[in-house]
């Protein structure tokens, strides 16, 4: 759980700050409303990657345990299967080129006799 905390803590930290810089330049505009908008919108962002991603879900994780990957099985029939690395469709390809290849070809056998 640490190490996770620790190798997307970075990530979230860079985001959150560049979100907070582009929502501050807001307050250079001349309008009160988007200077409002922008102190909002960056104290929101500082709230949510610090509080809420950095503290609030590692702990509610750790407590919760394995119930985390919990998935509904009417859940787990309606959500599609995605494989980001492809390994279900090179198994079912090489698994289809072995049946293939075990195969007998058709006009194979009359080849040789000639």
């Amino acid at each position: 759980m640490v190490s996770g905390l620790v190798t997307s803590a970075r990530v979230i930290t860079a985001a959150a700050a560049i979100m907070v810089f582009v929502f501050g330049s807001f307050v250079l505009n001349g309008d009160p409303t988007i200077k409002q908008f922008g102190i909002g919108l960056a104290v929101a962002v500082i709230l949510d990657a610090t509080v809420v991603r950095c503290l609030l879900v590692p702990a509610v994780m750790l407590l919760m345990g394995r119930v985390n990957w919990w998935m509904p099985k009417w859940l787990d029939r309606v959500v599609p299967r995605v494989s980001i690395e492809g390994a279900e469709f090179f198994a079912a390809r090489d698994h289809a080129a072995r049946a293939g290849a075990d195969a007998t070809p058709v006009g194979a056998a009359a080849v040789g006799k000639s």
